[in-house]
């Protein structure tokens, strides 16, 4: 099998700066648009693209700081975010889309739903909160001291970071290319680590503006799936839970053996819930079970 080309590539300018996208497709299928996490670019997705294209087009972008957009050190905000996919659609003749962010790309797809839900036909999040918690206050304050400290201590950060994200049973199955996974995060932001640090700060602004929001956040109406990894101890499921008791069209389900990335560490089942809740825009889809599990 070769490797995986996109139909269309281009760019969108705003802010002096050029957002990168590509589509797999032709346009004459609805599309699925997949938020990258903070340390992702496009390619990130091209292991799991193959699973979508069946069925439907596939959007993939890069925030500024990420893959082949800009990556000046320059302040970024989440809502701006939203406008250049926004632009992205536009340029493409996307009138609405099935939206799927996972871990910050939630945040992305949350405020995208909060301002313009018109453009979407369903939502699906993974690894993600709307509130206040200290403990995530704290992690995000330890990882940018990881980013700002030398290239020894940010090497060690790829330690500290695969140990938190993962399940476990994911762990024990990819041991052996832990090491690998690790260098290739050192490699492509050793000197871009005002990338991360950049990204990282652009969720201060959307925490802070989140209790004058929230009443937008609970007028989404766009019907959303919630999928939490039942291991994730970066943003645990009790905390995701709490996004039940804000969105009013909601389904919540808890994916066993899966830490904070259940799109890679039970992707049959990730993707298998996403095509069923956009091939049926319901929430009363039957749900995948893991394997052993059916």
């Amino acid at each position: 099998m070769g490797e995986l080309v996109p139909d269309q590539s281009g760019y969108v300018e705003a802010d002096g700066q050029q957002i990168y996208w590509e589509r797999f497709g032709k346009g004459d299928r609805e599309t699925i648009c997949l938020l990258n996490g903070l340390a992702m670019h496009t390619k990130a997705w091209y292991g799991f693209v193959p699973m979508l294209m069946e069925e439907y087009d596939v959007l993939l972008w890069d925030y500024l700081g990420q893959g082949n957009s800009s990556s000046d050190d320059v302040p970024c905000e989440i809502p701006r975010f939203c406008d250049y996919l926004a632009m992205i659609l536009d340029t493409l003749g996307i009138a609405q889309c099935h939206l799927m962010g996972i871990s910050y790309g939630g945040f992305v797809g949350l405020d995208f739903a909060r301002r313009y839900q018109h453009r979407l036909h369903t939502l699906t999040i993974s690894g993600i909160l709307l509130s206040h918690e200290e403990l995530f206050q704290m992690y995000e304050d330890i990882s940018l001291r990881f980013y700002r400290s030398s290239l020894e201590i940010f090497e060690l950060y790829t330690h500290y970071m695969y140990e938190k994200i993962f399940g476990e049973a994911f762990v024990i199955k990819v041991r052996e290319n832990l090491g690998v996974m690790r260098q290739r995060f050192y490699e492509r932001f050793k000197d871009k680590r005002h990338c991360l640090i950049r990204l990282t700060e652009a969720q201060d602004p959307f925490f802070a503006a989140l209790d004058a929001r929230m009443p937008e956040y609970r007028a989404i109406q766009t019907p959303t799936l919630i999928m939490a990894g039942a291991e994730d101890r970066a943003i645990p499921p009790w905390v995701q839970r709490k996004l039940c008791g804000i969105l009013p069209r909601h389904r919540f389900e808890l994916v066993a053996e899966s830490g904070h990335c259940v799109y890679i560490e039970q992707p049959d089942v990730f993707f298998g819930n996403l095509k069923k809740f956009a091939r049926t825009k319901s929430l009363e889809f039957d749900a995948v079970a893991p394997a052993g599990q059916e």
